[in-house]
């Protein structure tokens, strides 16, 4: 398994060449937050981004994917809109997931951030510590649904489960998300321009290391056996 520096270094590669085609799909598929974040209230936010942005952000993952894959030129407005018909479902359970996620930590401190007393902050930080830790634990579930064509229940599990295998590499790979969303977000016009075409590349190679990670032990397994196994 490549380190997750290597990953990086290559993701960056990746993004200088396809520079075009992530400034136009990360665009088009972020339209929708200028009026559900500047115009519309919290609860109506937490509304659009399941049912309407997450499928597309899952539609821009499918553009990447295939190109990804393949290495050829294909019609991306319709590997979008392909992700978005067949990924609809999967994208919707997440965004709902993500929006009760970002829901319990708002609560959170809302209700125990306005009490006074050591007791209610650290119970305060304890439960954005396991939002955090939630959020993480999902952090491969589209690539699996994509890269293996998995249900999205058994790519939540499944993604738990690299969680607890690679937990250094899965942890590293999510605060580079993270820092990678603060720099954009001080410019809007950059997190509009270019966040959902970047991690579609970049979790796309961190998911593909892993995946790749996995799969070796059957292949060498097979190859002591003197058998190759049969191609699907």
């Amino acid at each position: 398994m490549r380190k997750l520096s290597e990953v990086l270094v290559k993701t960056g590669a990746e993004i200088y060449r396809e520079i075009i085609p992530v400034a136009l799909y990360s665009v088009i598929s972020s339209l929708i937050l200028i009026p559900a974040v500047l115009l519309l209230p919290i609860t109506a936010a937490l509304i659009i981004i399941p049912f309407i942005y997450m499928p597309l952000f899952l539609g821009v993952l499918n553009v990447f994917h295939h190109k990804m894959e393949r290495k050829s030129r294909r019609n991306g407005l319709k590997d979008l809109l392909a992700g978005m018909r067949r990924g609809y479902f999967p994208a919707v359970i997440m965004g709902l997931f993500v929006s009760l996620l970002v829901f319990i930590l708002w609560s959170t401190w809302w209700y125990y951030g306005g009490k006074e007393g050591m007791f209610y902050t650290i119970i305060a930080v304890f439960q954005t510590y396991f939002v955090i830790m939630a959020f993480i634990s999902q952090f491969h579930t589209f690539q699996l649904v994509l890269q293996k064509e998995m249900g999205i229940f058994k790519a939540m599990g499944e993604s738990v489960k690299l969680l607890l295998r690679h937990p250094g590499y899965t942890v590293g790979a999510f605060f580079q998300t993270v820092c990678l969303t603060v720099l954009l977000a001080l410019t809007a016009v950059g997190f509009l321009v270019l966040f959902n075409g970047m991690m579609g590349i970049y979790m796309y190679k961190v998911t593909a290391n892993l995946i790749e990670e996995e799969e070796e032990p059957a292949a060498d397994e097979w190859s002591e056996k003197g058998m190759t196994p049969s191609v699907k």
